[in-house]
């Protein structure tokens, strides 16, 4: 493996990585207006609590990685997507107030919404943000060519709203691993609900994508790469119904996880449809590497934080495993 995929791997990951981990705290926050009363939010809350803000780290992490190996893409991302990134953030920002002051106030009903609100923000700048780079991006002499609102299109607002979908899917799946009563029982219909939300968009987003950029459809039946990216539909397609079985049969653990390879099924299945481009129509990976030597030098930095980050975050997952009750709530 050269440099450039090897970066690319290890971007990805942190991609992943984040998307996944703080994909189910903001789909725990979408989930906030559905429960019955204060004590079933402080046990949703208290799911969450011990981890929440330590998922935030590999948005971090991801963005100077990708500041570091690939400055090109951020470069012109950062261009053409500034205001739904900054939206973005600006969510974020915004759930975490809200969770620490619902914490310590008595009046909790404004900051049930404020936390509700900012995850909402958060994920439809995330949903703007995807749609708006698989659309592609105006870019001349390897600078951004386009308009302030470019990312704005039928299509971006859709990918916005299927994020919606699949993070209440992470969130409603993560709930059955750590709550009991109503909270879990009312998890597993809205994880029903939301996988079908999510195999439809995915649909919709897998035909209307060739149908914005027809050089995708010619990348998907071209040799060799016909005969390994059809692979990824299809562990979507094992996910979904695997998923739903496993929700029939009450299982706890395993819809999470299928819900991430769900996930991962899309996201490897996008990176298959538009390589070796890093931005459409036009910019590949190579263009928008580093220089070797760059690359050489903060890979033995990420070969010491990364390994860390991770031994973290999974000591903390260990640390707080298990169930959580109304008396381990957090408020």
């Amino acid at each position: 493996m050269d440099l450039v995929h090897l970066w690319i791997f290890l971007v990805g990951l942190v991609i992943i990585l984040y998307v996944v981990l703080d994909g189910f705290s903001l789909g725990i926050g979408l989930l906030f207006p559905f429960a019955e009363n204060e004590e079933e939010r402080d046990v949703m809350m208290a799911s969450i609590a011990p981890v929440w803000d330590a998922n935030q780290t590999w948005i971090v992490f991801g963005g100077g990685a990708l500041f570091a190996s690939f400055p090109k893409i951020y470069t012109i991302l950062f261009s053409a997507l500034y205001i739904p990134l900054f939206t973005f953030l600006f969510g974020l920002i915004f759930r975490g107030v809200a969770f620490e002051f619902r914490a310590n106030t008595q009046d909790k009903a404004k900051w049930n919404g404020a936390f509700f609100g900012g995850c909402l923000v958060a994920t439809i700048g995330q949903g703007l943000t995807l749609g708006a780079y698989i659309s592609g991006i105006r870019t001349d002499e390897g600078g951004f060519a386009g308009g302030a609102f470019d990312w704005l299109s039928p299509f971006s607002v859709m990918v916005a709203v299927a994020l919606v979908a699949g993070y209440m899917l992470l969130g409603a799946t993560y709930l059955l691993i750590k709550t009991t009563g109503n909270v879990r029982d009312r998890a597993f219909r809205q994880a029903f609900y939301a996988v079908l939300a999510v195999a439809f968009f995915m649909i919709v987003v897998s035909i209307w994508t060739p149908y914005k950029d027809p050089a995708i459809w010619a990348r998907w039946f071209s040799e060799p790469r016909v005969y390994w990216v059809w692979t990824f539909p299809l562990l979507g397609i094992i996910s979904f119904i695997l998923i739903l079985d496993h929700l029939k049969k009450r299982q706890e653990l395993s819809p999470f996880i299928l819900s991430i390879l769900l996930f991962l099924s899309a996201y490897l299945g996008l990176q298959a449809a538009i390589y070796p481009y890093a931005i459409l129509p036009d910019v590949t990976i190579y263009e928008a590497a580093a220089q070797r030597e760059t690359l050489i030098f903060i890979l033995w930095g990420v070969a010491f934080i990364l390994p860390v980050v991770l031994a973290y975050t999974i000591y903390s997952y260990w640390v707080f495993k298990g169930k959580v009750t109304a008396e381990e709530s957090y408020h």
